[in-house]
């Protein structure tokens, strides 16, 4: 029978806090906590190891947990309300580009120095969607663990194989591999309905403050935008990397049906 804990000083709480809140901490230890039973599932799903598993009282999984906690402390310890009374402690896993297994034409979605955990949660929901066979986090910002990364993105963080690196081998990596790299920009760029998506891509995305830098500008096969018909010159990333990204989809089911 699972132990019951109800005191925030426990040694097994203090923990877990300590490895939502730390980045420091999870990255120490390679651990990180998932929250809800969406969530949870989805990432035992794709493989991840669960190191301690704890649920709120009366919830069905209790009899399979590690650890019960009492109602009130399970207050203090979920990072989001309505998360279905399941927190747990997961091992973490890197992944690296030579470990990366690709379709004959891959679809890539790259993100340079991504700041917000929200922004990559949300383009990696797209990316499970669209099927994308990887994302590439270069000089990345944000944890990968971060739990609001892992909350914006439904745990498609588990689903989708996620790689942090730098510029410069991400893009020798493209390189290698025969993958166009089209940016997303708006100088000296073309409509991205009129460029090729149907090859081997890769699509570049940089921080909404700043853009790309230039080393992905000059390293791109081609620059492409879309097109706005408002005041605004820009898209939230994860909208942008949603549009371009089903747009490379609509490409390749149309020239499928045209066989």
């Amino acid at each position: 029978m699972a132990e019951i804990l109800s005191s925030p000083q426990n040694p097994k709480i203090k923990e877990l806090l300590a490895l939502e809140k730390e980045s420091r901490e999870r990255k120490a230890r390679g651990l990180f906590v998932v929250e809800g039973r969406r969530e949870f599932e989805r990432a035992v799903a794709a493989g991840f190891e669960p190191v301690t598993v704890f649920v709120r009282e009366g919830e069905a999984e209790a009899a399979s947990a590690d650890f019960v906690v009492t109602s009130r402390l399970y207050e203090k310890i979920a990072y989001r309300g309505g998360t279905e009374g399941i927190v747990a402690i997961l091992k973490a896993r890197k992944t690296s580009l030579a470990q990366l297994h690709l379709s004959p034409t891959p679809l890539i979605l790259v993100l340079e120095s991504v700041e917000k955990p929200g922004n990559l949660g949300a383009v990696l929901r797209s990316a499970d969607a669209a099927g994308v066979d990887a994302v590439l986090v270069c000089d990345p910002l944000t944890d990968l663990y971060n739990p609001n990364l892992v909350r914006a993105s439904l745990g498609a963080v588990f689903s989708v194989p996620v790689v942090a690196c730098t510029s410069e081998a991400a893009c020798a990596w493209l390189k290698a591999h025969g993958i166009a790299i089209l940016t997303a920009q708006l100088q000296d760029s073309e409509r991205y309905y009129e460029t090729d998506m149907v090859r081997p891509t890769a699509l570049v995305f940089g921080t909404e403050d700043k853009g790309l830098s230039d080393f992905w500008r000059e390293q791109a096969d081609a620059h492409i935008r879309i097109p706005m018909a408002g005041m605004m010159d820009s898209l939230n990333v994860s909208v942008s990397a949603a549009v371009l990204a089903f747009e490379a989809v609509r490409q390749r089911n149309l020239k499928n049906l045209q066989r």
